[in-house]
């Protein structure tokens, strides 16, 4: 545990190809987001230094304050490479999974508070011979975490996804203790974003939440024992609600958290509600992990065209679930103040 009250946060680069350099310089070249904490952007410096050239941004890693308060760790697995932008290649993948990798190790030992992670590419970290189905489970397995969750976050709405990175097939296969630790999950990240007491539904698997076992029996025989377990022990969620319509129902703020059952059924109302500002979110595991919630967009890396809006959402996120974190801890072990 690090004794200092000043948050320390990590970043990832990502994959060095995409966008992630030119959206983490983007960002923090804004004083706002450099003062929330002490930065340490974990990526091969020629690759920032190769973006801060293409990207018109000038002189900022030389730049007395950026230099002063950002903190490059470099862990030079790129000396030597030539850069392409766009280009999907094992060795870049590699890179960016040792960036996680490096930057959660830095969480677990206490020399950060959080991490934020920009976009990597599957594709290219599969290329480098390693098996990979996404940040979330990746951290993870390297945190000890055998059941991690996603929560997308906005302003406006949360979701939160029983199940993932898995085939439609078997993601529809509900256990009900799943269930009811993704909702008591999603209660406890909501009061760390702020909503002391957070509303919470939770989405059907069916059409219309099966109406009335018309379409499917797992809504009145799975979703609803784990929502009235949930409520049993205190939380404010109801359901099962037909997805159809509860995510119009959270936009117009009927609800903080929505409980989705699987990937899409959680990705898309949430791109489409506000796709810039979305953060996804790792929960069940022991450390504080936020990211852009989009991909390495090859096709525009190295034209000063990357938005930085998502990744600042991400960093503003870390800094206040990390911070609400600490002073639990604070609280908890005041000797560690």
């Amino acid at each position: 545990m690090v004794n200092e009250s000043k948050l320390k946060l990590a970043i990832t680069i990502g994959d060095p190809a995409g966008v992630g350099p030119e959206v983490v310089l983007k960002a923090m070249r804004e004083r706002e987001i450099r003062a929330l904490a002490e930065w340490k952007i974990v990526g091969d410096r020629n690759a920032l230094q190769r973006t801060a050239e293409s990207c018109s941004l000038g002189d900022l890693l030389s730049d007395a304050s950026f230099a002063k308060e950002v903190e490059i760790v470099d862990p030079h697995l790129l000396d030597g490479v030539t850069l392409t932008s766009g280009a999907m290649k094992a060795e870049y993948g590699a890179a960016a999974l040792e960036y996680v990798r490096i930057a959660t190790e830095m969480c677990l030992h206490g020399e950060t508070h959080g991490m934020v992670t920009a976009p990597l590419n599957k594709e290219a970290v599969t290329l480098s011979g390693v098996h990979f189905s996404g940040h979330t489970e990746y951290i993870a397995q390297l945190c000890g975490a055998k059941e991690p969750r996603m929560l997308l976050s906005s302003e406006r709405l949360s979701v939160i996804h029983v199940s993932t990175h898995i085939a439609l097939r078997e993601a529809v296969n509900l256990k009900q203790e799943r269930i009811l630790s993704t909702i008591e999950l999603g209660d406890e990240a909501m009061r760390f974003l702020g909503k002391q007491h957070p509303r919470i539904a939770v989405c059907g698997l069916n059409p219309h939440a099966g109406e009335h076992g018309l379409f499917g029996k797992e809504d009145e025989e799975v979703i609803a024992p784990a929502i009235a377990e949930a409520q049993r022990r205190g939380i404010a969620c109801e359901g099962p609600a037909a997805p159809d319509t509860v995510f119009l129902k959270g936009a117009r703020g009927a609800y903080d958290l929505i409980v989705a059952m699987y990937h899409d059924q959680g990705h898309i109302p949430m791109k489409l509600l506000d796709f810039e500002r979305t953060v996804n979110i790792s929960l069940g595991i022991p450390i504080v992990r936020t990211s852009v919630d989009h991909g390495t967009a090859f096709d525009i890396a190295g034209r000063n065209c990357a938005d930085a809006r998502n990744i600042i959402a991400a960093l503003r996120t870390c800094a206040k679930m990390a911070a609400a974190k600490l002073a639990l801890q604070m609280a908890s072990f005041p000797e560690r103040k």
